[in-house]
């Protein structure tokens, strides 16, 4: 699908850009994409570029976390059997597995054992039988079996009915979490979530709304560190969690984040814990192999992801608990295996979502539903429909229940369109939903699904009008080839991690001469494209030759360009396939 090219900021650049780069001993291009993104004093620019731990926000900085804090270092201390309840995504299993680490080499190791026997238990519900977040059955079995503490991670704020139960039956309740709060808050002891600052943070914790629930659960545990008797531990050895969580929640990479992953992905490759060692292996790396956050987000964690979505998310919890390889290893392979089921049921739905989308062009948000589709597959098939359609999609399966049954969606959006925002003025229809700007779950009585169809449609007119949306590339700056060079290069890569709020910088040529085409593999294109010199350097220097390839893009990109003047949008980067290092780039579109 064609794009609209947009720069990141039309705001020119200041005269003293040259001085900001000598200032920090960088090149100039690398000066503007920080500046465009934001960074526009060398103080900003240096934290950006060595986002060290002593940037951190305090923890007391989110809302509620010292009370739960102290709550939670009252009863430990009193010898009170606890329960951490998270999620069966990555961010609630990498959350409950810090929590669990950390008490265990905190209290000592048989406070933690992995039977669940000891003093720390966890519960992680599933997908099917429990649904998301708490649920009263599992608050009432936990109470009968001694639970007295329990605390959520990466859910729990909207959990109103559940945490008063718990208060019924005895429990001292915690809430951590880093999802929008309702109007009500849950009757918890202590409720700790960066966004019921209502978006009015100060500077003291600039950027913690953006925090996944795993960084939620880091600070809450760096706060109870300093509160429990003995010594405190190092609480960086846990930034894995934080890193495999945050990347795989797909949060803003920037402020705290930013710190928490740039950080983390240093144990990643280091692979010291045997768990995160293992599942490197098994996603196709090599143990120590340096991973961005593109490859934890595309390889290690849809592993994770597929014991909740298939199976059971207990699997990659007690993998990424595992004291050895030997006990890792066998975990890793069962992960394996379930994202290559996964992988293939997402294919099969993918298949007849396209073809169901295709009957509704008309329809500027897509409703595509189908009784036997998987609920742990249906979140994944609707980001593929909306990237091939760029419209607002809503994924629905059938599940049987004691009233013959109902539709259970999950729904992602594009950048323009407030999913939440659009299925609340359709709440009417639904038994529950709820989420966020990008993404979505509901259920709702089988027979309103043309209603739902229509109402989806009408709420995304209203929103962006009648014509059919384009998706947006933004462009970094301009960047001719001859201001691309090694060192360029060498600085782009401490622009990672890219991801939410970070992307990789993403540069337009000036008019390019296609000097040659090949297609390789089943729909990759190679191209050698030329600079064309101004008049006024002609004779100075060679006009740079550099390759690029477009991956999967044989079908647009086509023969006939060869001998045209383009221009491309394009990433570079360093080829070392045949181990000598190459300046190669990445084409994402073109304009001719």
């Amino acid at each position: 699908m064609p794009c609209n090219w947009k720069l990141l900021s039309d705001a020119p650049v200041p005269a003293s850009i040259g001085a900001l780069a000598d200032e920090l001993g960088i090149t100039r291009v690398i000066a503007e994409v920080l500046w465009r993104r934001g960074y526009t004093t060398a103080r900003d620019m240096d934290r950006f570029l060595s986002p060290g731990l002593r940037h951190l926000p305090q923890p007391s900085a989110i809302p509620g976390l010292d009370e739960a804090a102290r709550v939670l270092a009252r009863e430990i201390s009193a010898g009170r059997r606890l329960c951490v309840w998270g999620d069966y995504d990555v961010d609630g299993i990498t959350s409950t597995a810090l929590v669990k680490d950390f008490l265990l080499k905190r209290l000592g190791p048989e406070a933690a054992p992995l039977d669940g026997s000891g003093r720390v238990r966890h519960y992680l519900p599933n997908r099917v039988d429990d649904g998301y977040g708490l649920n009263i059955p599992g608050v009432e079995a936990l109470a009968a079996d001694g639970v007295g503490v329990l605390l959520t991670v990466d859910c729990g704020i909207s959990a109103v009915a559940e945490v008063a139960r718990a208060k019924e039956l005895g429990m001292a309740v915690v809430v951590s979490d880093h999802h929008l709060p309702p109007e009500v808050l849950p009757p918890a002891d202590a409720v700790c979530d960066p966004r019921l600052c209502g978006g009015h943070c100060g500077d003291e914790c600039t950027g913690l709304c953006e925090l996944a629930g795993v960084g939620v659960a880091f600070m809450l545990m760096a706060a109870l560190n300093r509160l429990l008797p003995g010594e405190a531990i190092d609480m960086r050895q846990f930034l894995d969690l934080v890193a495999l969580g945050t990347v795989a929640d797909v949060v803003g990479l920037t402020g705290p984040n930013r710190i928490l992953v740039k950080n983390g992905l240093l144990l990643i490759k280091e692979a010291r814990r045997p768990g995160i060692a293992s599942l490197k292996v098994y996603s196709g790396y090599d143990k120590l192999a340096e991973l961005g956050a593109g490859q934890i987000g595309f390889g290690l964690a849809p592993r994770i992801n597929a014991a909740g979505r298939m199976a059971d998310p207990s699997v990659a919890l007690d993998m990424l608990l595992a004291p050895d390889m030997d006990t890792a290893n066998p975990l890793a392979s069962k992960l394996d295996g379930l994202n290559a089921q996964r992988r293939s049921e997402e294919q099969a739905i993918l298949d007849e979502a396209l073809a169901q989308a295709e009957t509704q062009q008309d329809r500027l948000g897509l409703v595509l539903a189908g009784e036997h589709w998987h609920p742990g597959v249906i979140g994944i098939v609707a980001s593929r429909v909306v990237e091939r359609h760029y419209r607002p999609v809503l994924m629905l399966c059938r599940e049987d229940d004691d009233n013959g049954g109902h539709w259970k969606g999950s729904g992602r959006s594009v950048a323009e369109f407030d999913l939440h925002d659009g299925l609340a003025g359709l709440e009417r229809l639904f038994l529950g939903f709820g989420g966020h700007k990008q993404a979505a779950g509901l259920s709702m009585p089988l027979e309103n699904l043309d209603a739902l169809r229509e109402g989806f449609h009408l709420a995304v007119e209203a929103a962006l009008g009648s014509a059919p949306l384009k998706p947006s590339l933004k462009l970094d700056r301009e960047l001719s080839f001859g201001d691309i060079s090694f060192t360029l290069l060498k600085e782009l890569e401490l622009l990672q991690p890219f991801g939410m709020g970070n992307p990789e910088p993403l540069f337009v040529s000036p008019p390019v001469l296609v000097k040659d085409y090949r297609v390789f593999g089943k729909d990759h294109v190679k191209l050698m494209l030329a600079e064309q010199l101004p008049a006024e350097l002609e004779g100075v220097r060679p006009g740079a030759l550099l390759p690029a390839k477009a991956w999967r893009k044989a079908n647009d990109l086509t023969r006939d360009v060869l001998g045209r003047l383009m221009r491309f949008a394009f990433t570079p980067r360093i080829d070392r396939f045949d181990g000598v290092p190459k300046i190669e780039l990445q084409v994402k579109d073109w304009d001719s």
